[in-house]
């Protein structure tokens, strides 16, 4: 999804409204669970603004830990060394992810200061659900970040973030295995290296 859509409070043409009501009978349970998403997607971002606006490393990571898929995103972040992550070190290093991603929030809500966000539309992506949301800076500056939610059970994970287009996810992905192919792909110094 490369434009924000409108916030959900915009008002609807009644041909948007027509063609949004023959959509829904179409495909009512996709309807239903792109309504959820965007349910779930609000209390992702209360949470996240809050944790924004305390600006602690501990803050981020409650909400990360909470919202997250953290065990599926840190899967994917070894990439060709999955297979070398045991069974013992997955609680540090599942934990050592999340500290991770919890420093590069507290780092980036320094250097930009969010002061409101809105959240569009939810578009169904295979068996995932992309959310928007436009996120308003207090130098006045906007842009668009869009939340990759997976189904988990009866409700939803957060599976990735994408900021202007990146997925944090694979940069991330990125920054992990370029470690792990300077060490061997020797997972326990990751681990170390996360949980310091």
């Amino acid at each position: 999804m490369s434009k924000f859509r409108p916030p959900l409070t915009a008002a609807l043409t009644r041909r948007a409204a027509l063609a949004g009501l023959a959509a829904a009978f179409a495909s009512p349970a996709i309807a239903a669970g792109e309504d959820a998403a965007v349910d779930y997607m609000k209390k992702v971002a209360k949470d996240m603004l809050a944790a924004h606006r305390q600006g602690t490393v501990a803050s981020f990571k409650r909400a990360i830990l909470r919202h997250a898929d953290v065990a599926a995103i840190a899967d994917y972040s070894l990439g060709q060394y999955k297979a070398k992550l045991s069974p013992a070190q997955k609680k540090a290093y599942y934990g050592g992810t999340a500290s991770f991603m919890a420093r590069y929030f507290a780092d980036q809500s320094r250097e930009y200061v969010v002061s409101k966000y809105e959240i569009g539309e939810a578009d169904a992506d295979g068996g995932d659900i992309n959310v928007g949301t436009k996120v308003y800076l207090l130098n006045g500056q906007s842009y668009t970040v869009v939340w990759r939610l997976g189904k988990r059970g009866s409700g939803f994970k957060v599976e990735d973030v994408k900021v202007l287009g990146f997925s944090l996810t694979y940069l991330q992905r990125g920054i992990f295995t370029s470690f792990l192919s300077k060490r061997d792909g020797d997972v326990a110094q990751l681990v170390a290296a996360l949980n310091r």
